[in-house]
């Protein structure tokens, strides 16, 4: 019976450990804004992990859809991406270079992704906007992603300790009481306290808008996780249920 109760005791440890640490995909541009001729040239970082635990990467396999709605209309770059070898996954990078004044909204639409941990297919359709040369006219355009964080707050130009609005959307429409994760991109200064301080959860109201104060410099993702209306195969062939994610990165830095 004690062999018993340490068993499920241990299996609990383990699922609660492993649930704190939050899927994100990644979708990072080399900057958040750009002011001069020579930060024209854009990289763009694309990994799936947990960012706030620093890991570990999850393999990632060639996008459906990657690409940028800003001044030249809506540009496929899917061709852009360069498959790279990182801590021995599948990593993407890409390269673009910006030509116009105005917001350029990078996203992404990964390939399903199989997590046996949890039992689903995980879809994150992500993005994150860049301004260039102060131009303004458009970080609150939808790209039109099946689920949409859709920023009330300018996604650009933040402070640390500033507030962060947006809405979930799904479909074009409001999710109301959606929950939405929020984790900081770690950049080894911070160690969590315990497992709740990894990933902070917030839920939207009924109109789905949510808000969240972003306490220190650096990158932040917001996921609003929604539950797939349809099963999907997973890779042996069995209908498993689908986690489908919207999410945007936002950069802030300390007022100094």
């Amino acid at each position: 019976m004690l062999r018993y109760l340490l068993l499920t005791l241990s299996s609990a440890i383990c699922l609660c450990s492993f649930s704190a640490s939050a899927h994100f995909q990644e979708l990072i541009p080399s900057h958040d804004i750009v002011s001069t001729p020579a930060e024209s040239q854009l990289s763009l970082s694309l990994k799936f992990t947990h960012p706030m635990s620093r890991g570990p990467l999850m393999n990632m396999a060639t996008p459906l859809q990657f690409g940028v709605v800003g001044p030249q209309g809506r540009q496929n770059l899917l061709d852009t991406l360069q498959a790279q070898q990182t801590q021995g996954v599948q990593t993407f990078n890409a390269i673009y270079q910006i030509k116009r004044p105005g917001d350029y909204l990078f996203y992404l639409e990964p390939a399903p992704y199989w997590e046996p941990a949890e039992g689903k297919m995980i879809v994150h359709y992500t993005k994150v906007v860049v301004d260039a040369f102060g131009m303004e006219d458009n970080w609150a355009a939808e790209v039109g992603l099946p689920v949409e964080i859709v920023p009330l707050t300018r996604p650009f130009g933040l402070w640390s300790g500033n507030l962060f609005q947006g809405v979930v959307k799904r479909q074009g429409k409001p999710v109301p009481f959606a929950e939405v994760e929020v984790e900081w991109l770690n950049d080894g200064s911070i160690t969590p306290p315990s497992d709740p301080y990894i990933t902070q959860i917030v839920h939207a109201d009924a109109n789905g808008t949510f808000s969240y104060v972003m306490p220190k410099a650096g990158w932040w993702g917001f996921a609003a996780l929604l539950d797939g209306k349809k099963p999907m195969k997973n890779p042996q062939g069995k209908e498993v249920p689908v986690e489908r994610g919207g999410l945007i990165w936002v950069f802030t830095r300390d007022m100094k």
